[in-house]
């Protein structure tokens, strides 16, 4: 208990502390708890009149500080001028933006203003709703506004506050660009108020933003309001990774679990591990961990639920919960099922019921109740919508969830669990960054009301405690600036302020500042990396002959049965293709290969003219689902023939029972005698390799004893040359790249007519200007050739989509087209593509993104009015059907695309008015739903 005289100490301080911050004072009182130190500090350089960078952990209360702001803005000050024509009036009104990276963030932010400060007073803006855009505040995407600017938004007049939530997104390769337009280009009367993640270059952004802003406060805190316990799960044993907040720091893994994972991965090595036995197979034991039901149930009884469970695959978090529930976990009760129910049946009234049968809706609200989910970007939005909602509320208990529910709406857990540290980023697998292993289990501890976060890791041989205590403990993730100049924000940027002006702007990118700060230490490590070559060099010399005369003949060698493999690989695809066009209904085929392999009846033989052919099966295994080419090693070959009953439901257990117990029946070997083993399609020798290896055994080094030694040395040697040559590039390229980079695209530009020889912007410049996609000059070329007119609506749609869809994977072969006028149009397209990418290459630009032919004919066949089911099923996806996530977020982008154009200055009244009519064709169903959501 304090005495008297610091009681009274600290009163006068606080009374100090509001005559200096009055408007603080009177948000700290509305607030209902105390401010953080952080906060406070925060908060204060923004009523002294600073910008501010706000740098802490996820849960931290960052947001505060961008409420403050709105606070401010809505509060007025007594200094700010009065109308000329009314002396009494109240004090000129001040504008706060609120932008966030995503619209789910702006609804939740709109939504918690709205409860704050009424409807009248709080706007949104996004690409789907515009509401109360005039309010004193107003919620957004930061596109939203970087697009006000560039056009000189009246909304702008006014605007004191800017607060750019989730600020580190200037990071992300795709849009962060977006964040340094906003930053750069807004007025110098604007406050800024970024919010951060933690990285370890706060001071280095924040001397940015103070020679781009002006005056920036640093308020940087890593202190977690609710304390986070790491731990790791080794097979049933639970251990801390840490002894001690001490050990933490040193990065000293707990003693007994580095015993125990040691004399683990010991006994795997010696047979005695739990995957030793007859399934064991050449390469030793394999090890089991612990299942994913076990996994939830054990954190069930320690009173560690509700958590979150990160398995980095959307087929991984769908499995996860089919394996919970047949284990038979229910973890909810029952007045809690009847409430998850009524809230799941409030929210997909819209749907019409045929589409949620195909959704999967019945096993998705099963898990529901039982309290379990998954979440990943192939889901429905408003599937995901519910699982947010339900998990907040605490009525479902355990999310299987990819990483990007991290960077989502506020979703945080008692608990996180990460089933392993390595992901796939679209191009490989790759270890997991110390920043997003903070990111994820940042999720971990609720404020408020848990005590303490836990964060578990599940071990496994490959994972080294070590590592986790090194992610754990790291703080070394600093923020990289991905901005690029492009064709849009050229046109943009010389008609707002000229050429010459530009140029000096965005020499003044983070981009930039970043570059010219990082060519030092880049031309250090050429050095190094040439001394280290001559020493390769040296251990890879040959006293027999001239080594690297004898490497480059065994690299040849190499490079040239890489591409006798790929050929092999398409001409197999060809006949596989071919041979699962000619099937029927009730042709008995084996699967040779993949999860699948096995016999197989044919439901459906999937001839429809579109893409790739994907019969439906059934397999003796009972399980019902399309197969696509890449299943099938050798040409799919009929081997028998079963009486399919005429109404079949694949969906039915006892159905799939008795015809799979009829595919058995025919007495055929699942195998047929060869496991999987791929036909040789080359059947003789390559005329270059034989040359190149007669050759090789002729060269003097061959008979080198020590041959495969000075080969080692030359392949690092070629490694590290190669990874020099790149940094050569990118030193030569760093000072005053981005401006190189810039005149290059005003030249393209003005040769192809959007800025005049003068400089000045051309009517084809300012529609280029009003065009917001990432193949923006392909779609200006687009209008101004006509591609696109005289298409039908739904011939619309499938036309402008080649240039917004990117599929998830490369597909080797080209995906097919509706014939006819669509297919003309995507030609056309592919021919300005061409053409645009030979100039970006003579100039050494970055290549406009190849037009994807992925998306054509699902959005066609819907914005036809075709069934949800047959338009999932026409996806060109490697996997099988395309996700209805994914065709919801897809056709957003066509349809977004589509409003362009519709108000494009560039297009026809024809083709604007069929824009129009292609957007009301495709916003129906699950789509208009999610348009109201």
């Amino acid at each position: 208990m304090s005495s008297p005289a610091e009681r009274y100490a600290a009163a006068r301080r606080q009374a100090a502390q509001a005559a200096q911050f009055p408007a603080l004072d009177e948000f700290a009182l509305e607030l209902g708890f105390d401010l953080d130190d952080f906060q406070r500090e925060a908060c204060q350089s923004l009523e002294r009149g600073s910008g501010v960078l706000v740098c802490a952990p996820t849960g931290a209360g960052k947001t505060v500080v961008g409420e403050f702001a709105v606070h401010l803005a809505l509060r007025g000050r007594p200094g700010d001028p009065v109308a000329a024509d009314d002396p009494v009036a109240p004090p000129t009104r001040r504008k706060c933006f609120y932008t966030t990276p995503i619209k789910a963030l702006s609804n939740q932010k709109y939504h918690d203003l709205v409860a704050r400060y009424g409807a009248e007073q709080v706007g949104l803006l996004t690409g789907d709703n515009a509401i109360n855009g005039d309010a004193p505040v107003v919620v957004m995407t930061t596109e939203v506004l970087r697009n006000m600017l560039y056009a000189g938004s009246s909304t702008l007049q006014g605007l004191a506050y800017v607060v750019m939530d989730e600020v580190h997104y200037l990071a992300d390769r795709f849009r962060g660009g977006v964040w340094e337009e906003v930053i750069i280009h807004l007025p110098a009367s604007v406050t800024l108020i970024s919010l951060s993640a933690t990285v370890s270059n706060a001071e280095e952004f924040a001397d940015w933003l103070v020679t781009v802003r002006g005056e920036t406060a640093v308020v940087v805190s890593e202190h977690r309001p609710v304390p986070l316990w790491q731990h790791m799960l080794v097979g049933k044993r639970m251990f801390d990774l840490f002894h001690d907040a001490d050990a933490a720091r040193k990065h000293d893994v707990h003693p007994e679990l580095l015993r125990y994972t040691r004399e683990t991965a010991r006994r795997l090595e010696l047979g005695e591990g739990r995957g030793a036995g007859p399934g064991a197979g050449r390469r030793g034991p394999r090890w089991r961990g612990p299942l994913r039901p076990d996994i939830v149930d054990r954190l069930d009884r320690e009173g560690l639920l509700p958590a979150i469970l990160f398995i980095f695959s959307r087929a991984g978090c769908a499995a996860a919960v089919q394996q919970c529930l047949a284990a038979g976990l229910r973890l909810t009760s029952p007045e809690e099922r009847a409430e998850i129910r009524r809230v799941v049946e409030s929210r997909v009234t819209a749907i019409p019921g045929e589409d949620l049968s195909v959704l999967g809706y019945w096993e998705w609200l099963d898990g529901l109740e039982r309290g379990l989910a998954a979440h990943h970007a192939g889901m429905l939005p408003v599937f995901k919508e519910v699982v947010e909602e339900l998990f907040v509320r605490g009525l479902v208990k355990a999310v299987f969830a990819t990483e990007t529910l991290a960077l989502g709406i506020n979703m945080p857990a008692r608990c996180v669990v990460l089933e392993r540290l390595v992901k796939y980023n679209g191009e490989a697998h790759v270890d997991l960054t110390p920043g997003e292993y903070t990111q994820l289990t940042g999720r971990a501890g609720r404020r408020g009301i848990d005590v303490e976060g836990h964060a578990v890791v599940v071990w496994s041989p490959e994972t080294d405690p070590r590592h986790v205590a090194g992610l754990a403990s790291t703080r070394t993730y600093p923020l990289r600036s991905s901005f690029r100049p492009s064709y849009n924000m050229a046109v943009n940027l010389v008609g707002t302020v000229g050429a010459e002006p530009a140029r000096a702007l965005l020499e003044s990118s983070f981009a930039q500042f970043q570059a010219d700060r990082s060519v030092v230490g880049l031309a250090r490590q050429v050095q190094r990396n040439t001394e280290t070559i001559e020493a390769y060099g040296a251990e890879a010399a040959c006293h027999h002959g001239d080594f690297d005369e004898y490497f480059a003949l065994r690299v040849a060698i190499a490079d040239r049965e890489k591409a006798i493999a790929r050929q092999g690989q398409t001409q197999r695809k060809a006949a596989a293709v071919a041979s699962l066009e000619r099937l029927r209904v009730g042709d008995v085929i084996r699967v040779p290969s993949g999860r699948r392999a096995g016999l197989a009846v044919v439901l459906d033989p999937a001839t429809g003219g579109f893409g790739e052919p994907r019969p439906l099966v059934l397999t003796q295994d009972r399980w019902a689902g399309r197969v696509s080419p890449g299943d099938f090693t050798t040409p799919a070959e009929v081997l028998a023939r079963i009486r399919v009953p005429k109404h079949f439901n694949h969906r039915s257990p006892a159905a799939r029972r008795d015809l799979a117990a009829e595919v058995s029946g025919t007495g055929l070997d699942r195998h047929g005698g060869r496991r999987g083993g791929r036909s040789r399609q080359v059947t003789g020798e390559d005329h270059r390799i034989t040359q190149l290896r007669t050759e090789l055994r002729h060269h003097p080094c061959h008979a080198c004893p020590e041959r495969e030694e000075h080969a080692r040395w030359a392949e690092r040697r070629r490694r590290l040359e190669r990874d020099t040559e790149e940094l050569r590039e990118r030193v030569s390229g760093r000072t005053g790249s981005l401006a190189r980079t810039f005149d290059r695209i005003v030249a393209l530009l003005t040769e192809r007519g959007y800025l005049g020889r003068d400089g000045a912007v051309t009517d084809a410049g300012r529609m280029l200007g009003r065009i917001w996609t990432e193949a923006d000059l392909l779609v200006a070329e687009c209008l101004r050739r006509g591609v696109w007119n005289g298409l039908s609506p739904a011939e619309l749609a499938a036309a402008v989509s080649v240039v917004v869809f990117e599929a998830r994977r490369d597909v080797d072969e080209r995906a097919s087209l509706p014939r006819g006028p669509v297919a003309d149009a995507v030609d056309e397209t592919l021919k300005l593509w061409g053409e645009i990418e030979a100039d970006e290459a003579a100039r050494g630009l970055t290549a406009t993104r190849e037009p994807d032919l992925g998306f054509a004919w699902p959005v066609y066949r819907w914005a036809r009015g075709e069934a949800l089911a047959k338009v999932l099923g026409s996806g060109h996806e490697i996997d099988g059907e395309m996700p209805a996530g994914d065709f919801v977020r897809w056709a957003r982008q066509v349809v977004d695309l589509l409003g362009q154009i519709a108000d494009s200055g560039g297009a026809t009244p024809e083709l604007r008015s069929t824009a129009r009519q292609a957007i009301a064709a495709v916003n129906r169903g699950v789509l208009a739903y999610h348009t109201s959501a």
